[in-house]
């Protein structure tokens, strides 16, 4: 008899235990929206890389202010790779990704391993290849000495947009 006991009261414990989580679950405010992104500042980095990488480094110039910076780096001990990303005016995600480190390696890391398409884009006096990928697209410009890569979740003509507003100096 006592066996039983033991497991009756083992079950109307437990039972006491989930029923107290779920009253204080359903008593406790909890925030279901995303936080605010915080914009970034980058014309420090911006001069910084300008400065120290061995090529043009690429931002944007004239975006509206809907596009927001949320990111900035520089690594110059990694082939000079230069990050910069936004949330476009959507919500979707684009990043500026630039190096020096060959591009047989470099492009499958910037874009999360997109496949090089056949069409391109003309953007100014520079063609860029149009890359498709599960996670992000991307444009790819393949220069002398180093590659440029605009990319993310946000649609082909975002991007277009983004390399539109791309200036080295």
């Amino acid at each position: 008899m006592k066996g039983k006991q033991s497991v009756r009261d083992m079950v109307l414990s437990l039972g006491l235990i989930v029923l107290a989580a779920w009253v204080i679950y359903l008593f406790v405010p909890h925030d279901e929206t995303e936080p605010e992104l915080k914009r970034v500042d980058y014309r420090v980095e911006l001069l910084t890389a300008r400065r120290a990488a061995s090529y043009p480094v690429a931002a944007p110039e004239a975006l509206p202010n809907t596009w927001k910076a949320t990111s900035v780096r520089f690594q110059g001990d990694q082939s000079d790779h230069w990050h910069l990303g936004f949330h476009d005016p959507d919500g979707e995600y684009v990043a500026i990704e630039q190096s020096a480190e060959q591009p047989s390696r470099f492009i499958p890391d910037a874009t999360q391993d997109a496949t090089k398409t056949e069409a391109t884009r003309k953007i100014g006096d520079e063609t860029w290849t149009r890359y498709e990928g599960e996670r992000y697209d991307a444009l790819v410009l393949e220069r002398e000495g180093s590659t440029t890569v605009v990319t993310g979740t946000a649609s082909f003509d975002r991007l277009t947009k983004m390399a539109e507003a791309l200036k080295t100096e």
